[in-house]
């Protein structure tokens, strides 16, 4: 049984269309801003997509497709698949290692629910160049981490752990970690209490109360939270750099590359442009499934 929305009389319609008016001028300030930042930018990378690199560089003002025919090409397609690949087991991970705080923290007494809130943000306080310096120092053959596994005997030589694409791995699920247990923290916070003790006292067990109560109810803050880890985890060049070495290329290297090592603008300018195209994407599918979650309980 679907429950089917009744139309708004022409009063309501009217009263909605003065509302929204009255509104338009608090939204010019953020309308303006995504015109500036967000729909210029991208304009300007579609419009070089389509000339070809200077000489020495710049942008020469002839048609061509050439910068979309090199995208299939292995080397190009591999670092892109490489670089989802990665940012699916880094989201993955992030899943998994950040439900369970979020649930323990929701669980928490207010007073302590705000330290633990805190020492969740506290790395975004720091520079995030230094926190990725304090991996290096960490896990290199001298680092902190092999020193301690030689004094428990776990290992009689260093292991090399820095410049691979674990140490990669590691380091994006340090730095967005918090992004994925904020969200779900905000998604099992607003859940009813009652809910659960309903489910407990129709005789379900503690389990069986999570996953049919409170695990579907807090899809959409998982969801969100896997947005939020894999978009950046997708596009960041750092990392790969610094701790992977740059053995390990990834979308946002290539991009960084062909601007400012290549000086191939054009191409760079495509590839950005695809980076953007995919991470659309995966926001679209986010929004539609979570619409799906969300309105899966009214239909019956």
């Amino acid at each position: 049984m679907t429950t089917t929305t009744p139309q708004a009389t022409p009063a309501v319609r009217a009263q909605r269309a003065r509302r929204g008016l009255a509104a338009a001028p608090f939204l010019a300030p953020g309308v303006l801003f995504l015109i500036v930042f967000m729909a210029i930018p991208v304009g300007l990378l579609a419009f070089y997509t389509f000339f070809k690199r200077g000489r020495f560089g710049g942008l020469v003002f002839e048609f061509t497709l050439d910068n979309w025919a090199k995208l299939a090409e292995p080397l190009y397609v591999g670092v892109i698949l490489q670089s989802i690949g990665l940012a699916f087991i880094v989201t993955v991970l992030a899943l998994l290692l950040g439900y369970p705080m979020a649930y323990a923290i929701a669980g928490l007494s207010p007073k302590w629910r705000t330290v633990a809130l805190i020492a969740v943000v506290l790395p975004f306080w720091t520079n995030f160049l230094i926190r990725t310096y304090a991996w290096i120092l960490l896990l290199n053959n001298a680092g902190f981490v092999n020193q301690w596994l030689q004094a428990i005997g776990i290992t009689d030589e260093p292991i090399s752990m820095l410049y691979t694409p674990q140490a990669i791995v590691v380091g994006l699920l340090y730095m967005y970690l918090p992004l994925m247990v904020l969200p779900l923290y905000a998604s099992l916070q607003q859940l009813d209490p009652s809910l659960r003790e309903a489910a407990t006292n129709l005789g379900a067990s503690p389990w069986r109360a999570f996953r049919t109560v409170t695990l579907p109810l807090s899809l959409p803050g998982a969801l969100t939270g896997c947005i939020f880890v894999f978009v950046p985890a997708m596009s960041n060049f750092v990392i790969p750099e610094l701790i992977g070495g740059g053995k390990t290329v990834m979308v946002g290297n290539l991009v960084r590359d062909q601007f400012y090592e290549a000086r191939d603008w054009p191409f760079g300018a495509t590839l950005a442009l695809v980076l953007t195209m995919l991470l659309v994407v995966v926001i679209v599918i986010q929004a539609a499934v979570s619409r799906r979650v969300t309105e899966g309980p009214r239909r019956g």
